[in-house]
C-alpha cells in the first residue's frame, strides 16, 4: 500500500468519475493539537473538527462516493479524561440533532460500526433516531465508527460466526468472517485518508484496509477542507492498483 504525502500531490488533475473510490475511510486526527497550537482548550478543537466533517460529507455526496466511514471515537479513547469524553458525546448528540434533517434531504444514510451499546444512553437514542430517519436514503452511506476498534470488531465477528456456525468443525473462511463484520454488505475501503501527518492505522478497519490506498495529509483535521479532499482523490487516481498481482 503506497503512502503519498500531500505536498507531492499533482495539482489541477481533474477528477474522473469512474476512477473515484467507492468507499473512503478517514481517520480524523489532530483536533487536540489544532487547539493547543492556538492556546485553546482541546474541546474547542473537537468542536471545530465536527464542523470540518460537514463539508466533506457534502462533497463526497456530490461526487457520488458510495460509502464514507469516519473514525469518530475509538475503543482506546475511553482512556481520555472523563470531561473530554463527555464533551465528545455531547458533540455527537448535537451533530445528529442539527445535521440529520439536512443529511436526509441530501440522500445520506447514517450507519454505525463499533460496539455502540457502551455509549451513553443519550448518544444511543440520538443514533437510533438518526439511523431510522435516514434509513431509506441511498446517495451516500455515512458510517460513523463509534467505540470502534478493529481487533474488537474481528473478535466480535468470530464470536458471531461461532454462535451461528452450522455443523461441527465448519471452517471459518474469509467470506464468512467478512459477513460477520460490522461492515457486512459494504465494499472494502479503496482509500484511507489520515489527517495530521501521522503514519498509523490506529486499530481502524484492519481487515477491510488490506488493499486500500493510503493518503497522509499534513493538515490537522479542523483545517481539512474540500480542497484537501480533492487532492487526496486526485492522488488516488494516479495509483495503479494491483491487489498483489501484476495489474
Amino acid at each position: 500500500m503506497p503512502v503519498q504525502q500531500s505536498e507531492s500531490n499533482q495539482q489541477g488533475v481533474p477528477l474522473v468519475a469512474h476512477r473515484l473510490p467507492r468507499h473512503i475511510a478517514i481517520i480524523m486526527d489532530g483536533n487536540g493539537r489544532w487547539a493547543q497550537q492556538r492556546g485553546l482548550d482541546r474541546t474547542i478543537g473537537h468542536r471545530e473538527g465536527v464542523k470540518a466533517l460537514k463539508p466533506i460529507v457534502k462533497e463526497a455526496t456530490r461526487l457520488g462516493i458510495e460509502v464514507l466511514t469516519v473514525y469518530a471515537f475509538s475503543t482506546e479513547n475511553w482512556r481520555r479524561p472523563s470531561s473530554e469524553i463527555d464533551v465528545l458525546m455531547g458533540l455527537l448528540v448535537e451533530f445528529l440533532a442539527s445535521e440529520t434533517p439536512e443529511l436526509k434531504a441530501e440522500g445520506v444514510r447514517i450507519r454505525t460500526i463499533g460496539d455502540t451499546a457502551r455509549l451513553p444512553s443519550a448518544a444511543q437514542q440520538s443514533l437510533a433516531w438518526a439511523k431510522q430517519e435516514t434509513s431509506s436514503q441511498k446517495r451516500l452511506i455515512l458510517n460513523l465508527a463509534l467505540n470502534y476498534g478493529a481487533r474488537d470488531e474481528i473478535l466480535r465477528a468470530v464470536n458471531r460466526w461461532h454462535a451461528g456456525a452450522h455443523g461441527e468443525g465448519e471452517p471459518l473462511t474469509e467470506s464468512a468472517l467478512s459477513q460477520h463484520l460490522d461492515t457486512a454488505g459494504l465494499p472494502d475501503p479503496d482509500l484511507l485518508i489520515r489527517s495530521s501527518g501521522e503514519f498509523r492505522i490506529s486499530n481502524f478497519l484492519l481487515w477491510q484496509l488490506a488493499y486500500a490506498e493510503i493518503y497522509i495529509s499534513e493538515k490537522l483535521w479542523p483545517d481539512f477542507d474540500p480542497a484537501e479532499f480533492h487532492r487526496a482523490l486526485q492522488d488516488y487516481q494516479t495509483r495503479h492498483r494491483r491487489f498483489g498481482g501484476l495489474g
